[in-house]
């Protein structure tokens, strides 16, 4: 370690930071293995045991909890500590208040996917354990919000470098969507029993509104501010364009907050409120691959690094991904489009390709980058990153292929009539056309896993080593004061 890095180590709190990392990692595997589980469940039915707890309706959303929330989550508050620290040079403006959403962000998401392994949910006219943890989470976030904003305030540089602009956005904004979905009225102090403070067409609005913004908000715009960081920093070259971050960044919040009711075609919501969210989901297309344009260009002159640097490829493939699916949402927003894909694995196939492809790359790649910086050290093995990338690309386009053609055939054979007019297929024939489909979800899923068990080890092993040096290196100086 350099001077100038151990003199950034005092100056910062990266102490935070490394523990919300390795949370990451904790989380991602948890995770992803449930969801492999799960996904095994449907195409093995022998997997479905006789034990509540483990049931495919209980353990969905402990998964999209933990790899949302838990994966994702973490990665975001260890990213943004560390880069707000870096491009403010300021130390975090509270280590009590970073340290508190660590532990509180934690026991939220324990909390929650407990609650959620022995049945209780918020099933929005009537939820059970669920206002307490809300109540957590918000405490939590509004100190998230502190710390961000008091850093900025504190910072050394006039200017607020654009990742900043997109970490406070989505903390602002998921503050908002957090807040109102969650409005609940509980039947007493003390009891955890509570009623949401909206019912029918209302409430659906309401959860759409949240649902597509966390999408939004949580999994796009703080994983662009990941990107604006990361990206020119692996790249050893600027962002491609200052301006378009700043234009794709006001488009972005903008448009994203108007776009949740296209869930909601063909229901009982007004007509003219799923068309407006259409038209709006149609103008997104630009301001997120203008994005995308911003970080694949700023490779630019440096395409050498996709052959040499696998963390790089993560990246690239990460906002290669990002267009892909930033394409696809508007396409399903279209109400002719939306009536095929509609209550379809399409629809699973297109929340993976973003959740996976984009999501987990960019955040694989970032972490790459970040943490042998934390420790000190370089990447115990670079070969083993590039594995990592081939199991996790692998992976991601045999899931992503399964759920488009289960999901296009599954709307076709829905809406497929015979010639006196009745349904041509009954729901339990297209269930056994899918199973071969689900068989191959399963299997895109292990890879991806193994994927995430090779990047487990690379940092632990990668930790162990910095951990090491750092020893080497104190017990190096304490001899030279002792002499």
């Amino acid at each position: 370690m350099t001077a100038t890095e151990m003199g950034s180590n005092e100056q910062y709190n990266f102490e935070v930071v490394k523990k919300f990392a390795f949370m990451t990692i904790i989380w991602g595997l948890l995770g992803m293995s449930i969801g492999v589980y799960i996904a095994s469940e449907l195409a093995w039915p022998f997997m479905n045991m006789d034990i509540p707890y483990i049931t495919f309706g209980r353990l969905r959303p402990a998964h999209t909890s933990s790899v949302i929330f838990g994966f994702g989550g973490s990665a975001l508050f260890a990213t943004s500590y560390y880069i707000v620290q870096r491009t403010c040079q300021a130390r975090l403006v509270s280590d009590f208040l970073a340290s508190f959403t660590f532990w509180g962000w934690q026991a939220a998401i324990i909390m929650g996917d407990i609650s959620y392994m022995l049945g209780h949910t918020q099933s929005r006219e009537y939820a059970e354990m669920e206002w307490p943890i809300d109540i957590l989470i918000e405490i939590v976030w509004v100190s998230y919000l502190a710390v961000f904003v008091g850093t900025i305030m504190r910072r050394k540089q006039p200017h607020i470098y654009v990742a900043n602009w997109f970490f406070m956005s989505f903390i602002l904004a998921t503050a908002l969507l957090h807040t109102f979905n969650n409005l609940a009225i509980p039947v007493s102090l003390f009891h955890m029993k509570s009623y949401s403070l909206f019912s029918g067409t209302q409430d659906a609005m309401t959860q759409w509104w949240y649902g597509h913004n966390a999408v939004g908000f949580f999994l796009t715009a703080a994983f662009l501010g990941m990107m604006y960081y990361f990206v020119p920093k692996q790249a050893g070259r600027p962002i491609y364009s200052y301006r378009l971050s700043i234009v794709h960044f006001w488009a972005l919040s903008f448009l994203y907050m108007w776009v949740g009711a296209h869930h909601l075609h063909w229901t009982a919501l007004p007509d003219w409120t799923s068309t407006l969210a259409a038209t709006f989901s149609i103008m997104l297309l630009l301001p997120s691959w203008g994005g995308m344009i911003n970080g694949i260009m700023t490779l630019s002159g440096a395409w050498d690094k996709l052959r040499t640097d696998p963390v790089m490829r993560f990246m690239i493939v990460a906002l290669s991904f990002y267009g892909m699916a930033t394409f696809e949402g508007p396409l399903m927003a279209l109400k002719d489009v939306n009536a095929l894909s509609h209550y379809t694995d399409w629809t699973v196939g297109h929340v993976h390709s973003g959740a996976l492809g984009w999501v987990a790359m960019i955040s694989f790649g970032s972490l790459y980058h970040m943490i042998p910086r934390l420790w000190g050290t370089k990447l115990w093995s670079e070969k083993l990153v590039g594995v990592h990338f081939w199991l996790a690309t692998i992976g991601v386009l045999m899931y992503i292929t399964a759920m488009w053609i289960s999901g296009i055939t599954q709307g076709l054979m829905w809406r497929a009539f015979d010639q006196f007019g009745n349904l041509q297929y009954s729901f339990v024939e297209s269930v056994a056309a899918m199973h071969p489909l689900y068989e191959m979800r399963a299997f895109g899923g292990m890879f991806f896993l193994s994927g995430m068990i090779l990047m487990a080890i690379n940092v632990m092993m990668t930790i162990r080593q910095g951990s090491t040096e750092s020893a080497k290196a104190t017990a190096a100086k304490l001899s030279m004061v002792n002499a």
